[in-house]
């Protein structure tokens, strides 16, 4: 049995490069990307009016001149409008081309409008309200480095330089594969010593969010029929995800398959709580590389995001901060094992609070709607004081934090 920190660094080592492909841009979201992106002209391409109002030369004002006859309107998405004379002025519109002769927009709640003539009652500042050409990035600009997860921010960059298709990482090939006898489908009504199948649907749910489409199936534990289904998923995924089937129970058969199947063993038993029986190797010939969580649900929610997410990100070449969140209570860890609390965070005078939320076991699955995520408790340390900074690993996304 090996340490959670030395578990997670093994994993991280069998990371791939599944390649790339080019995607539709309205197909992008929450895709990995793959090339540096350029700015394809100046941001913004003009200097622009930020304000609704009037553009004037601000050497008149500085003459003294604070009334100017009305010389044009000028909307956004028009051509600039030229003029020469000093003592006028264009109205503008918010995004509209600020004409070249002029430096100064002065929006219309400091103006007065009569008989086309505008008449400042503020003094404005020279060069307020325009947004000047190339402020933001120059052409050529690197706008959006390669290796990250393009959300709606990212896809209003890519639409703005106009990449109608992104170059985006390939996503693997991965089964998702329950184990058991007592697991019926979702559809149909368990007998009493069954239960429905939900890991595999968890998964698969988890999946989705990275964009993976999984194939999902189910096989029970027979040891011929195991070998027979795995050797020809081993051949065509580059990622299995099993659930079940790995501890020491007489009908736990995945270690000995896998071995029969020439499946190198990187580790069996990690040194945590839940999820310490989970088998993780590689078929080195095939590049495949076999997740095998235990099937307590608990367990197999804790480990996806304990190795699967961090190997999926080390592997698309994105760094992984650790978040820090404060205890609101005194927690202890007095076992050999490293602890992974379900926690719930509360946002409290700007800092996030973890509070421990009870479950009944690793099968509580309406435990895990209830928390934001795992704190992690180093082991056999006395006591992890209220108010201390300790990891957190966040489980969904929480609204307004």
């Amino acid at each position: 049995m090996i340490s959670f920190k030395d578990a997670r660094q093994l994993v991280l080592d069998q990371h791939r490069n599944f390649g790339t492909e080019t995607v539709p841009l309205s197909d992008s979201l929450h895709r990995i990307l793959a090339e540096d992106v350029f700015a394809d002209r100046d941001f913004p391409p003009f200097n622009r009016s930020t304000k609704d109002g009037i553009a004037i030369d601000y050497k008149a004002v500085e003459n003294g001149r604070l009334s100017f006859e009305i010389a044009g309107t000028l909307p956004a998405g028009e051509p600039t409008i030229p003029f020469v004379n000093p003592d006028s002025c264009i109205e503008i519109m918010t995004g509209a081309v600020v004409p070249n002769e002029t430096d100064t927009v002065v929006m219309y709640e400091e103006v007065e409008i009569e008989d086309d003539i505008a008449t400042i009652t503020k003094i404005p500042n020279q060069g307020q309200n325009i947004h000047r050409k190339g402020s933001d990035h120059k052409k050529g600009d690197i706008v959006l480095a390669k290796n990250c997860v393009i959300t709606a921010a990212e896809i209003g960059v890519l639409a703005t330089v106009g990449k109608s298709e992104v170059c985006v990482r390939k996503l693997p090939k991965v089964a998702i594969i329950s184990t058991g006898n007592e697991l019926v489908e979702v559809e149909n009504l368990p007998l009493l010593h069954q239960i429905r199948s939900s890991n595999s649907h968890s998964l698969v749910g988890l999946l989705q969010q990275l964009r993976i489409k999984p194939l999902r199936l189910h096989i029970p534990d027979d040891m011929d029929l195991l070998r027979q289904k795995l050797d020809y998923l081993i051949d065509e995924m580059d990622i299995l995800i099993l659930s079940g089937g790995v501890s020491k129970g007489k009908f736990d058969f995945l270690p000995q398959v896998f071995k029969d199947l020439g499946v190198h063993s990187i580790f069996h038993r990690v040194a945590q709580r839940p999820g310490k029986p989970f088998w993780f190797g590689v078929k080195k010939e095939k590049s495949c590389i076999v997740f095998s969580f235990p099937g307590n649900p608990v367990s197999t929610f804790v480990n996806f995001h304990l190795y699967f997410l961090p190997w999926f990100y080390h592997s698309a070449g994105i760094k992984q901060v650790t978040r820090m969140v404060k205890l609101a209570e005194n927690l202890e860890n007095h076992t050999n094992l490293t602890i992974f609390k379900g926690v719930e965070l509360s946002m409290e005078d700007g800092c996030l609070y973890a509070y421990a939320v009870e479950n009944t076991g690793s099968g509580d699955l309406v435990y895990l709607t209830k928390i934001s995520g795992f704190v992690i408790l180093d082991p056999e340390v006395e006591s992890f004081s209220k108010g201390s900074l300790i990891p957190f690993i966040a489980t969904k996304h929480i609204l307004g934090i």
